[in-house]
């Protein structure tokens, strides 16, 4: 999958959900845990990321990932219609 590429001041797709992802990660983090992006698929809209530290194995992970990581990514990129752990 080819890479959005800026165009202006205007970033692509991946450097908005990345920026994202970083207003998430410092709680993630304080927790012993992480995300990282994996992909985005522009057909469908959704990012994949994968969790990782305790928060790949946490009993919580799914509802961290739907009421913490991706409420912040489609607040931030309303063109993401979902967020998936991969």
């Amino acid at each position: 999958m080819a890479k959005e590429k800026k165009s202006g001041d205007k970033f692509s797709m991946e450097e908005k959900i990345m920026k994202a992802l970083e207003k998430v990660r410092p709680q993630l983090q304080m927790d012993g845990g992480d995300v990282s992006f994996v992909e985005y698929d522009k057909k469908t809209g959704v990012v994949k990321v994968r969790l990782m530290g305790m928060c790949s194995h946490c009993p919580m992970s799914q509802v961290t990932l739907k009421q913490g990581i991706a409420e912040e990514i489609v607040k931030e990129v309303p063109e993401v219609k979902d967020v998936v752990s991969v």
